[in-house]
């Protein structure tokens, strides 16, 4: 039943968290673009032109409610990453990817209590929590599972770790090869909500895992 409301916990909190994001976005007057604006745009209590990483001008009527969107959305993952103990193997491993999971969950929260353009250095380091240390444990979570878990899908998990830690790393030095300044952030941050979609679906439909390995 624990592992349940874990698996709950990630789907509740990844929908939610991208239904408020089209309503937010929604809302601004000056359209909202996946390729030009950062996702934390979306939570400046703020109308002002931004500077950096790209200038841009930022007015989000609805800021509120996004970072609500933020805090609800980090505090399930924490809930999903603590209770969802059958998905796990007992290793090391393990572990560390899912208290860098946790991480991730800490850094969206960070991200909603903190919006960049009120308290930037805390915001700053809910972003590393999320697109750093929440990568990495992405990367290690395909190890991590379960066996009960097909080998593809750990493999592709691994490899979705590889490749927003690859964004990250773009993102951090201005390259977008094509994508805007908020398409390869979303690249960064986004596989580790895709992937807790996915894994808290298949948990929650799918029989028990059957044993830990």
């Amino acid at each position: 039943m624990k592992a349940r409301i874990g698996y709950a916990a990630w789907i509740v909190g990844v929908v939610q968290f991208f239904v408020t994001h089209g309503i937010v976005e929604s809302a601004w007057a000056r359209p909202y673009s996946w390729a030009r604006n950062n996702i934390s745009d979306l939570g400046n209590a703020h109308c002002a032109m931004q500077q950096e990483p790209q200038l841009r001008y930022v007015c989000s009527p609805d800021h509120g409610l996004m970072n609500v969107a933020f805090v609800v959305l980090g505090t399930l993952l924490v809930v999903g990453a603590v209770l969802t103990g059958p998905l796990w193997r007992r290793s090391g491993i393990a572990t560390a990817a899912r208290i860098l999971l946790v991480c991730a969950g800490l850094g969206f929260a960070v991200a909603g209590l903190a919006p960049a353009d009120v308290h930037e250095n805390e915001h700053v380091l809910g972003a590393l929590l999320i697109m750093g240390l929440g990568n990495i444990g992405l990367l290690l979570a395909g190890a991590g599972l379960s066996n009960g878990v097909p080998r593809p899908l750990r493999l592709a998990t691994s490899l979705l770790g590889v490749v927003a830690i690859a964004a990250f790393v773009l993102f951090l030095s201005r390259h977008y090869v094509g994508l805007g300044m908020g398409g390869m952030e979303r690249v960064a941050a986004l596989p580790v909500l895709a992937w807790a979609l996915v894994a808290g679906v298949r948990g929650l439909l799918g029989r028990a895992i059957p044993g830990q390995a």
